[in-house]
């Protein structure tokens, strides 16, 4: 019995302890104010948590150090092998239309070649750009490198008078291996660089200047020298191969997409950007620009050789073309870092402009390399600050593949449609004012798109530093 009692004096003590000292109950206020201040401190932490996301990069871009120069100097490792190549098909060109397939083909054939490969370049982008923005940044660079050094190989085997292989293998396979790592490389360097992007960006993209101006004077020496056609094609698709295994080991990307970006589809893409009238209008501008850009670059060999420049003189053209190319990407660049992307291209598109004009009035050595000097410059102005104005154009950094591919379908057309009218007008008779016209209101018409794309994101953003 006993201890039972004292088994329940003990609860009848704890029992009276609580009712002595009742533990009291919250008020409805208390618990208002304690759900609501948790409900304002979650939400506070998720916006914080989504404007980390969507700023990403803009907030914690190093803007320097050693891993982004390094990221900096693959990039341009890649512009050297890839867009640098392209800038060199003059030389194939000029092979092709005096050599290789002149005997049953035009020249307005044979620049299909050109066209093709640079359509596929630009529009390849809505399919590397959407999967730039979805994480496959390794899978689009390798596939792209070993696509390039292939196809490149492979046309040192085609046969003479054979359109159809080099259209192939030049024209297809090298314009696609080049489209599917444009945009990745471009766009690993929004997530190391915010302010300093146009310098960043405009560093990285001369290597293709660099790499347009040393490809055509090894070419040329190659295919007219001791090695010929065959074995200087496959000497340059080795050292493209070494080179782009040193970028791929150079680059690497600092942040992941967010997931709930990754959403975003291509049609969505389409629907959204597309009701944007600023970037409609500066889609529209670089359809014009491209349609008329690469006609010099393309034709300036064979010209300067057709008006009886000296061959040995007219093999450096594209290569001083391009060698001003380089110092255009950069200088510009810096500029537009404190005066604003469009305040820069617009000028620099009307002067290529007035420059192709020029062209009618060249008839010696002194005018084809002050030409091809000027022209050089402010072609590369525009090719560098392309990616830029369309970062300028994007709300968050995550858009700017997405944009990039998008614009660059349209802007595919007008490189497909350009060069082949200009070789056209050209004809056989090689009537030069034609394709000189052509091209030079191409390029205008691309300036004052331009500068109406400005006027309209400056009355949205209020402010002429644009």
């Amino acid at each position: 019995m006993a201890p039972s009692t004292s088994r329940w004096s003990l609860s009848s003590s704890k029992a009276s302890t609580l009712v002595a000292n009742p533990r009291p109950l919250p008020s409805p206020d208390a618990t208002m104010k304690t759900t609501l201040s948790e409900k304002v401190e979650i939400a506070t932490t998720e916006a914080k948590v989504e404007g980390d996301l969507e700023s990403g990069e803009e907030d914690l871009a190093p803007e320097g150090g050693l891993r982004a120069w390094m990221v900096v100097a693959g990039v341009w490792i890649t512009q050297f092998c890839s867009f640098g190549y392209t800038n060199a098909y003059g030389v194939y060109n000029d092979y092709y239309v005096r050599d290789y397939l002149s005997k049953n083909y035009t020249s307005a054939q044979i620049s299909w070649i050109g066209s093709v490969q640079l359509f596929l370049v630009l529009s390849t982008g809505i399919l590397s750009g959407r999967a730039y923005d979805s994480g496959y940044f390794y899978h689009l660079m390798i596939t792209g490198s070993f696509l390039l050094v292939f196809c490149t190989f492979m046309i040192s085997i085609t046969r003479p008078e054979q359109l159809w292989q080099v259209f192939i293998l030049q024209g297809v396979g090298i314009g696609l291996a080049v489209g599917l790592m444009y945009i990745p490389g471009m766009g690993i360097l929004s997530q190391y660089f915010r302010k300093r992007r146009p310098l960043a960006l405009g560093i990285a993209v001369s290597g293709s200047a660099l790499g347009g101006a040393l490809h055509p004077i090894m070419l040329n020496a190659w295919f007219h020298g001791s090695l010929g056609f065959r074995n200087g094609v496959r000497a340059s698709a080795g050292l493209i191969g070494g080179l782009l295994a040193i970028a791929l080991f150079l680059m690497k990307p600092r942040v992941a997409i967010p997931a709930k970006d990754r959403k975003i589809g291509t049609r969505e893409s389409f629907r959204l950007f597309l009701k944007d009238v600023p970037y409609v209008c500066t889609i529209i501008g670089t359809v014009f620009v491209f349609a008329g850009l690469y006609y010099p670059i393309y034709f300036l060999q064979l010209n300067s050789i057709k008006n009886g420049l000296n061959p040995s003189l007219a093999f450096y053209t594209i290569a001083i073309l391009n060698g001003a190319s380089t110092v255009g990407r950069i200088i510009p660049n810096m500029f537009a870092t404190r005066c604003g992307v469009f305040n820069v291209i617009i000028p620099c598109v009307t002067i290529a402009s007035v420059m192709v004009f020029s062209t009618l009035a060249i008839a010696n050595a002194p005018g084809t390399i002050v030409f091809a000097i000027l022209y050089g410059f402010f072609s590369g102005a525009y090719a560098s600050l392309l990616p830029p104005m369309m970062g300028s154009l994007s709300s968050h950094d995550y858009e700017i593949g997405a944009r990039m591919g998008v614009c660059f379908v349209f802007t595919g057309f007008g490189g497909l449609i350009g060069t082949p009218i200009a070789g056209a007008l050209l004809t056989s008779q090689f009537i030069w004012y034609r394709p000189i016209l052509f091209s030079g209101i191409c390029v205008a018409m691309g300036a004052v798109c331009f500068t109406a794309a400005r006027f309209f994101l400056s009355r949205r953003k209020g402010t002429q530093i644009l």
